[in-house]
């Protein structure tokens, strides 16, 4: 295909990981980088030391014929740039979480695609390997009846983003792999906890939610493990169905390298390389490539609606662990009784 000219918002850590793989994709061509912090694109150019930068992303507009756009920017500015992307025509990836509140992102709704071809969510482990093999299996050997993962992270972690808790910052993933494992379909019910420390910060979140169909999902995330763990914690999951089961040890990866301590230099499969990207976020960028290519469709779990009802289900979840005037109360809420 035709290399799809692509230009990244957000010169942070992520977005300079999107940045450097795209640069090695033969997919893409990374025309440039976008971000008000001068300072941030100094960073990144140490790395891509030819990248055109801008600090204003209506200047790279109009300097520019980048026909695809990567938002990896703080979650409050994405409905406003991703408004402002869509509104000139162009095809877009957000990062998760797509917006703070479903609300705001409901707003992005009359500029979507029916079938959500100009927006894709980013979630790079939707594309790794493992997860794409349970999808495939799922068809074989019937539907899950139950799932549970966990996603644990260190204590410096939450203390990074205190405004942060477990539920939005981390286990947002594993609800866009639920959604994935039961094929877009709107849960019947949602149950969650938060514990909180003495200072008032949630270190941990727990979530149950129950499909029409029956089946059970478990999910744990906080910021707990001591630093004699991995830096990125660990991720499990694992899915029981009629006479099967399977499990996803997703991270660490199974790289270990020992110097004066142990590494895991191969954090979240992603390696990215300017030379040779590969891992989860290589394989979410080539899948963004083909979507804007119209080669490929927006796959389930990626697509606008698929964003929006994450930010529902999120939202009804902390409604249920914290309701008005009783925090840490733990309680149940029936979805067909709240409107999103």
């Amino acid at each position: 295909m035709t290399p799809v000219r692509t230009l990244v918002i957000g010169a942070g850590n992520f977005g300079r990981m999107h940045a450097r793989t795209l640069h090695g994709l033969a997919e893409a061509e990374l025309v440039g980088v976008v971000d008000p912090n001068s300072s941030a694109l100094q960073t990144l150019g140490l790395s891509l030391p030819n990248v055109q930068t801008w600090t204003n992303l209506s200047d790279a507009l109009a300097a520019t014929d980048a026909e695809a756009f990567i938002v990896a920017t703080r979650t409050d500015s994405h409905v406003p740039i991703a408004i402002q992307l869509l509104q000139a025509g162009k095809t877009v990836l957000v990062e998760k979480p797509l917006a703070d509140t479903a609300v705001q992102a409901q707003t992005l709704a009359p500029l979507i695609a029916p079938d959500s071809a100009n927006f894709m969510a980013g979630h790079i482990v939707l594309f790794a390997p493992e997860f794409q093999r349970l999808l495939r299996d799922l068809r074989t050997h019937g539907p899950p009846l139950h799932f549970c993962a966990s996603r644990f992270r260190p204590r410096a972690q939450g203390d990074l983003f205190p405004e942060e808790t477990p539920l939005r910052m981390t286990m947002v993933h594993d609800l866009y792999l639920a959604l994935a494992l039961t094929d877009g379909v709107a849960p019947a019910k949602l149950t969650a906890q938060l514990r909180r420390r003495p200072d008032g910060r949630a270190d941990l979140a727990l979530a149950w939610i129950q499909w029409p169909n029956g089946t059970l999902g478990s999910f744990a995330a906080s910021f707990l493990t001591p630093p004699g763990m991995p830096e990125d914690g660990f991720d499990r999951l694992e899915v029981f169905g009629e006479s099967w089961a399977a499990r996803l040890r997703l991270n660490p990866q199974p790289y270990e390298l020992f110097t004066d301590r142990a590494h895991w230099p191969i954090g979240l499969a992603i390696d990215d390389d300017p030379a040779r990207p590969s891992g989860w976020l290589a394989e979410e960028l080539r899948c963004f490539c083909r979507v804007v290519r119209k080669q490929s469709p927006v796959p389930i779990g990626a697509r606008y609606q698929d964003a929006l009802a994450i930010q529902q289900w999120m939202q009804q979840l902390e409604q249920s662990a914290e309701p008005a005037n009783a925090r840490s109360e733990s309680a149940s809420i029936d979805c067909a009784k709240i409107k999103a």
